[in-house]
């Protein structure tokens, strides 16, 4: 179930990084002033530091220590609670009052927290005993370390359950067969689960600068968080992860893996990585530990994917030691060093195809906003230069309209966005932004002329988000471009990273600071041409498509401290293009939708998904939790069933990556993968049959 799923997850990697020290780093009372200060400073809209600032950083870093509440007793949490109101005075004054005592608090409870996990898995479970996890218990701090370790043994079999109903040899079982299979997939569920467990402990240790740092840097993170949901702390390692996020060059090891039969294997090798380049890892090689610097070694044959890739994750710096199980049998030490990627499957994120029905539509899919950082380039490896090249590709194939598929395009560089837009309109106005000062800031296309003027239409869904939206809202605004899926995240605020530095002027130069820590801020608010704003409402599209109802709980209206922007001005140089009709668009997407059996299952699946999200009881027997999980699947299937071929168009290849693939099998498997997808894509169906009412 879900539910059963999502139980069990979180007490894994809540409790991050501990060691056997309780002592306040010595800089923690520094950096929290500065967050503060910085913020006063530069920040959009600026909250007083208060009795609700405290409440909010108390319940914040509580929650994210102790997610499951598993660690902390409620004698802990009462005693912790005179800090509750007085957190702002204390940061302030540069005191840690609070966070030494949490500190301390939480290093007693976890020191005994590996042997416990270990008491718990050391017997098999019975799941034919009446038992189960209630909501009560789930809300509630144990009230002693009996209580405690009964919570945790409950968390520990809900997670042995939730491996074993992914077992589907056990649903075509029974008898004694059923009991034989039960009995082997428990034990190695449970050794497996343990090993997580344990393994969640050994990363706490492994946490730069021990418990201590960990609850400290979790500690700025609330404080930062307390102002808006995007303002965050970055310790360094962090702030350098988030620059490759959104730049096109990402750093990493250069090999993918996979999850296979609970182990992890090596499943794809990037030509020119450190992993290539080492000539010592293999495709189908067993990762046994992996240990970073000299550090202990971590095993993580029994580590899940979602552990092994935040493993991964934890520095950006280091050597890294992989021992790998060759397919004789043989192990293998290889010692790789991260470095910047250049993989042709993805060094031009851009995907472009051509959709071949009764018209000859363009497709371009764009993930994410990502910026060339190299100021000599001049924004040559940015991605609104890259869709410009494959528009180009695609004109060469005559396309008659083009669709812009922005779903899931979390966002990224504003400046690419702005580029973006400027390639569908003349040069003019594309959007506001509005800081602490009082003026507004026209965001502008300078180059005159456009790369595209044909019938444009963007897809966009409930994690279109940010950069995403200012295109969507931009287009849409000048009616260039018809925008269909359905409303957007909802996030029209702009963020900077800054050097945690209370001396710092913001129209400095960043590397002239010399600081471990930065802080991503949110400096501005995002308006449309228009005057409107996306924030909290995201982009309403001009065609709506239901989407999975999971997403919308998501959306940045339902986030902590949310800031409400108030409409502003239009831009008065703002000029739209004529209205595009939209009845026969509207009416071919209807019609799509109501002949498509993958929309006519949707509302069922969501409603599904809708009550599987309510909080309740969790049985912890197996022959109950596989009715249940026989019922939902029963519930949710019947939209993955038709989600078949039913499009009225082919996807094709253009020239360009015809030729590249005759000399790349790597590409042209990954190109294959794309046209599977999208030719079984109903979304995309349905804009087609839209786009074509476009092109008459």
């Amino acid at each position: 179930m879900t539910n059963l799923k999502k139980a069990c997850s979180l007490f894994v990697f809540c409790s991050a990084y501990f060691t056997v020290t309780a002592q306040v780093p010595a800089n923690a009372s520094i950096t929290a002033y500065s967050i503060t200060k910085l913020s006063d400073r530069f920040h959009i809209a600026p909250r007083p530091i208060n009795d609700s600032f405290s409440l909010f950083v108390f319940t914040r870093l509580i929650k994210e220590l102790d997610e499951d509440k598993v660690y902390f007793t409620k004698a802990d949490i009462d005693e912790l609670s005179a800090y509750k109101f007085g957190i702002d005075e204390e940061v302030k004054a540069k005191q840690v009052k609070f966070l030494a005592a949490v500190t301390k608090i939480l290093s007693n409870r976890l020191a005994v927290m590996d042997t416990m996990i270990s008491s718990v898995c050391a017997k098999p479970f019975n799941f034919s005993v009446t038992d189960k996890f209630t909501i009560a218990e789930n809300k509630e701090y144990p009230s002693d370390a009996k209580a405690q370790r009964g919570k945790l043994y409950k968390l520990i079999k809900l997670s042995v359950l939730n491996k074993l109903l992914d077992e589907d040899e056990l649903y075509t079982l029974d008898g004694k067969a059923f009991d034989d299979f039960l009995a082997k997939q428990e034990i190695l569920s449970r050794k497996k689960t343990e090993k997580r467990f344990i393994n969640a402990i050994k990363m706490i240790t492994q946490y730069t600068g021990g418990l201590s740092q960990y609850v400290a840097d979790e500690y700025c993170k609330a404080i930062a968080l307390s102002y808006d949901p995007h303002t965050e702390f970055f310790p360094k390692a962090v702030k350098d992860d988030f620059e490759t996020e959104i730049g096109q060059d990402k750093i990493g090891f250069g090999f993918s893996f996979k999850e296979e039969g609970g182990i992890l294997k090596i499943n794809s090798i990037n030509p020119g990585s450190p992993a290539y380049k080492s000539g010592q890892m293999n495709k189908g090689d067993e990762v046994v530990s992996f240990q970073w610097g000299s550090q202990e070694p971590l095993d993580v044959r029994t580590a899940g994917a979602d552990q092994f890739r935040m493993i991964m994750k934890m520095n950006n710096q280091e050597k890294a030691t992989f021992k790998l199980k060759k397919l004789d049998g043989t192990e293998r030490s290889v010692v790789l060093f991260k470095e910047k990627l250049i993989d042709e499957a993805e060094q031009n994120r851009v995907k472009s195809f051509i959709l071949k029905g009764t018209k000859t539509i363009g497709f371009i899919s764009l993930p994410a906003f990502y910026q060339d950082w190299d100021v000599n380039n001049d924004g040559a490896k940015g991605c609104a230069n890259d869709v410009a090249k494959e528009i180009l590709k695609l004109k060469k194939e005559n396309i008659e309209g083009l669709i812009l598929d922005l779903r899931y395009n979390g966002g990224g560089s504003m400046q690419e966005a702005i580029d973006l837009s400027g390639i569908f309109i003349d040069a003019g106005p594309v959007g506001q932004q509005k800081s602490k000062d009082p003026k507004v800031f026209t965001l502008k296309d300078i180059s005159r002329g456009t790369v595209y003027d044909g019938p444009l239409m963007l897809m966009v869904n409930g994690y279109s988000a940010s950069a995403s939206e200012m295109v969507a809202g931009t287009l849409q605004d000048y009616h260039r471009a018809v925008i269909i899926g359905a409303p957007t995240y909802g996030k029209a605020t702009a963020q900077a990273v800054l050097p945690l530095d209370t001396a710092f002027l913001i129209e400095s130069d960043i590397t002239a600071y010399k600081t471990d820590n930065f802080l991503k801020l949110t400096l501005g608010e995002l308006y449309r041409i228009t005057g409107n704003t996306a924030q909290a409402m995201g982009v309403i599209p001009d065609i709506l498509v239901p989407d999975v109802a999971e997403l919308t709980p998501q959306q940045e209206k339902f986030n902590d401290r949310v800031i409400l922007s108030k409409p502003i001005e239009a831009n008065k140089y703002y000029r739209p293009l004529p209205q595009i009709a939209m009845g026969k668009l509207q009416q071919a997407a209807n019609e799509k939708m109501a002949a498509s059996d993958y929309f006519k299952k949707l509302s069922d699946y969501n409603t599904a998904i809708i009550a599987e999200r309510n909080e309740k009881d969790e049985t912890l027997m197996l022959r109950p939790a596989m009715a249940e999980m026989k019922a939902f699947e029963k519930k949710i299937n019947g939209k993955e069933e038709v989600k078949k071929k039913d499009v009225a168009f082919s996807v094709q290849n253009n020239i360009f990556t015809t030729q590249q693939e005759a000399m790349n099998v790597s590409l042209k498997e990954f190109n294959e993968q794309w046209i599977r997808f999208l030719e079984n894509d109903p979304y995309l169906g349905v804009a087609y049959a839209a786009m074509l009412e476009m092109v008459l």
